[in-house]
């Protein structure tokens, strides 16, 4: 994905998804597909991809052929290698035309979120509504977390330039780089987390002045957690109204698999942030919001006055 500056973002939510299909004459129609509907196709050659499933990529979901998902190959077959490896990720397999009056197997047929045909594509559109873009997320939030984070990482670190991809979607639970951050977000309207994401090397080329001892790194993305938070509360946070619900789910961590899951399946709203200097390979952020314990988007609001108001006036100034 290239990188688009933060004036151009345009709030639309996205979702990676992988096209796995063998028929170059389906191409167009499923790359036009995508397009319509939000969704940018990323393509694999067989023999790598399950070593991109094991990776970072982030994912909404998975558009598989028939003729490579191996089905009634057992536990050899490349879909169910997938439902192993990426359980938490929608596949909708393409059937193909020869075989269009057979019904899959019950045991086949529980692989998949949907079924389709290339000449009635149009037929799985509410099936990728209802997997991937699932929850309503506010233009106005979308656009000021943006505006929030990219505030403060430029306050942060004065003299790079911070470039924002477009807002993007995720049903995997994979996480990026060796160092994260996890800060409570708590409202009448959502109850859930902001969890920020970066390479060991990108903390160390963010603050190159300061020991490498990695607890001042450590310290270093924390610091940038809650200064975000911080402006979040300010902006979209009512704090007058009380906070419906008390529940709790635990929070699961495998870090041989670099998997971490919220006890949700819905999915997740992400940023990718780049921050660039003159030269050299930008600097990668990323930045989740999982709103797990609780959800309405009906009940939220922006507070009269912005944060960028206050910033601008004086009432507000960075710590």
């Amino acid at each position: 994905m290239e990188a688009t500056a933060t004036a151009s973002l345009d709030n639309t939510l996205t979702s990676k998804i992988l096209v796995l299909d063998r028929d170059a004459d389906c191409y167009d129609t499923i790359k036009s597909f995508c397009e319509r509907h939000n969704l940018m196709g990323l393509k694999a050659h067989e023999e790598h991809v399950m070593a991109v499933l094991r990776s970072n990529v982030d994912l909404g979901g998975i558009m598989l052929s028939e003729s490579l998902a191996g089905l009634g190959a057992g536990t050899a077959g490349l879909a169910r290698r997938i439902r192993e490896v990426r359980p938490e990720l929608p596949i909708f397999l393409r059937r193909r035309r020869e075989s269009a009056d057979a019904d899959l197997s019950e045991r086949d047929s529980e692989l998949f979120s949907a079924v389709y045909r290339i000449e009635d594509i149009d037929a799985l559109a509410p099936a990728v509504a209802a997997s991937i873009f699932s929850q309503r997320y506010p233009n106005a939030l979308v656009r000021g977390i943006a505006e929030i984070s990219r505030m403060v990482l430029e306050s942060q670190f004065p003299g790079m330039q911070v470039e924002i991809e477009q807002p993007y979607l995720v049903r995997d639970r994979i996480i990026f780089g060796e160092v994260f951050t996890l800060i409570p977000l708590e409202s009448s309207w959502c109850r859930g987390y902001m969890m920020l994401q970066a390479e060991q090397k990108t903390l160390q080329a963010l603050a190159p002045d300061e020991s490498s001892d990695f607890r001042h790194l450590n310290n270093a993305l924390g610091e940038l957690t809650n200064l975000i938070w911080g402006w979040f509360k300010n902006r979209f946070i009512n704090q007058s109204q009380p906070i419906r619900q008390l529940s709790q789910v635990p929070i699961i961590i495998n870090h041989p698999h670099r998997y971490i899951s919220f006890g949700s399946e819905d999915p997740q709203l992400c940023f990718k942030y780049l921050l660039r200097r003159d030269e050299g390979a930008p600097l990668v952020l990323l930045q989740r919001f999982i709103f797990n314990l609780s959800w309405s988007p009906e009940d939220f609001t922006e507070n009269q006055t912005s944060v960028q108001d206050l910033f601008e006036s004086g009432d507000l100034e960075l710590f």
